[in-house]
């Protein structure tokens, strides 16, 4: 039998999942779609959303992970008893597996633009950081070898196992990533003409709201909590059979929500301050913002060095509690399937991720590695996120709403009634079968452009 582990503690148990939901999504992604989509009036409609779709959805998983105390595909299966549930536990495991290997090669950049901070190369004009950021990613060798040490720093976390592993580096790290998050904030809010970036960032316009808003915060909030990715369902298995977890998923959700909102106020007030509104998509973080820092903080070349190096380093840590918890999900598969040791079973998700990432990097660079007409690092990132995430999410919530046994559903939601949480298993029940499904159906629409 294998020996699982599970966390040693409440906190380490919320830091832990609350930092496989954190990541580049929250500090880079949310900051430029808050950009795009009218500023404080999308935080409302996120919150909302956070609350109709991310906290129902996470209970779901939490259900079959901690019921089941075994991997995504055993939990799955083995929740109704039907073993083609199985193939959503192995749909998510996949998925993890594909969003590692081209994650690994983004968090790569992060390290590589850390290094480049330190060294004081990112010094220069917006065209002069463009033309940093095109030769490095282009490079074949360089983004490659960083993107499967990346790999590599995740899978030697791993293999230490649950609670000295994922629980210690989590209890490092998210405390480290909310202290250079506060640090940066602070400095951004004192520059002159931060005042600007607060209030679009704080102060709702809703006239400025439609349906393309509340869409693009729906599937802000389904991203950034890792629905559908089998994460959530395998730390579950993690928890102690005491979780509540209706409580645990509102504690992870308002972490997740406000590391998301320090973000804004840390890019908005610096951007604000030179001019830039930060809505420049998936070049905000590796051109735009390297320029935005040296502007704001000109009048102290330190302090903007200083905040670089803070920055990049806030990002590399996002990046790594996300990847502990990819990497988990297939090791937790390998490890009890196939009856191996936890290292052994590691090393068979680090190699293939590891060899993904590198043709993901090259097919950035000059190298033709192309699928349907996309590079293929853009189209994992298309197959992830349009189509296995919300099919994921989607079955899952079909599976405790309509098909799970409901005495099973209500005994695993409320402790066998134990729980001040089953006063809201009415509530609860409503929205997984209605609410959500509705939601993800919106997202899938909204992203193959049927509304």
């Amino acid at each position: 039998m294998v020996d699982r582990g599970n966390f040693g503690s409440k906190l380490g148990m919320v830091l832990a999942t609350a930092g496989s939901a954190v990541g580049l999504g929250n500090v880079w992604r949310f900051p430029y779609m808050t950009g795009q989509n009218g500023g404080a009036a999308f935080i409302v409609v996120y919150l909302v959303c956070i609350l109709l779709l991310g906290v129902p959805g996470m209970v779901a998983e939490f259900i079959v992970g901690r019921h089941s105390q075994a991997n995504a595909a055993r939990a799955y299966a083995g929740f109704t008893g039907n073993r083609a549930w199985g193939l959503v536990g192995i749909l998510g495991i996949l998925t993890s597996a594909i969003i590692l290997g081209f994650y690994a090669v983004v968090a790569g950049w992060c390290m590589q633009y850390l290094g480049a901070s330190l060294v004081g190369h990112l010094k220069g004009d917006s065209a002069f950081v463009l033309d940093y950021f095109q030769r490095f990613s282009t490079d074949p060798v360089r983004p490659a070898v960083l993107g499967v040490a990346f790999i590599l720093i995740t899978h030697f976390i791993i293999v230490r196992g649950v609670r000295n592993g994922i629980e210690r580096v989590s209890k490092l790290l998210m405390p480290l990533l909310f202290i250079l998050l506060l640090i940066i904030v602070v400095a951004s809010c004192s520059l002159p003409g931060a005042a600007k970036g607060v209030e679009f960032l704080l102060k709702p316009d809703f006239s400025k709201l439609n349906s393309r808003v509340f869409l693009e915060a729906l599937g802000q909030a389904f991203f950034s909590l890792s629905l559908g990715t089998a994460c959530l369902c395998t730390y579950a298995s993690y928890f102690s059979r005491h979780t509540n977890l209706l409580q645990s998923a509102c504690q992870i959700a308002s972490v997740d929500f406000l590391i998301a909102v320090l973000s804004g106020l840390m890019i908005f007030p610096a951007a604000f301050s030179v001019g830039v509104l930060p809505d420049s998509g998936p070049s905000l973080i590796f051109i735009t913002l390297p320029s935005v820092f040296q502007q704001a903080f000109a009048f102290m070349p330190v302090l903007g060095y200083v905040i670089s190096i803070m920055f990049y380093a806030l990002l590399v840590f996002a990046a790594l509690t996300s990847t502990i918890s990819m990497h988990e999900i297939g090791t937790a598969f390998f490890c009890e399937e196939l009856k191996l040791r936890r290292s052994r079973a590691a090393w068979i998700l680090t190699i293939a991720c590891s060899v993904l990432a590198v043709m993901c990097s090259l097919s950035v660079g000059d190298a033709d590695i192309q699928v349907l007409g996309r590079s293929l690092m853009d189209f994992c990132d298309y197959l992830t996120a349009q189509v296995m995430l919300p099919v994921g999410a989607l079955l899952t919530s079909i599976l405790i709403g309509w098909c799970a046994p409901r005495k099973l559903v209500r005994d695993e939601f409320t402790n066998y009634e134990t729980s001040a949480a089953k006063a809201f298993y009415p509530l609860y029940l409503f929205c997984i079968r209605y609410v959500v499904p509705v939601c993800i159906l919106l997202i899938l629409l909204h992203q193959f452009h049927v509304i």
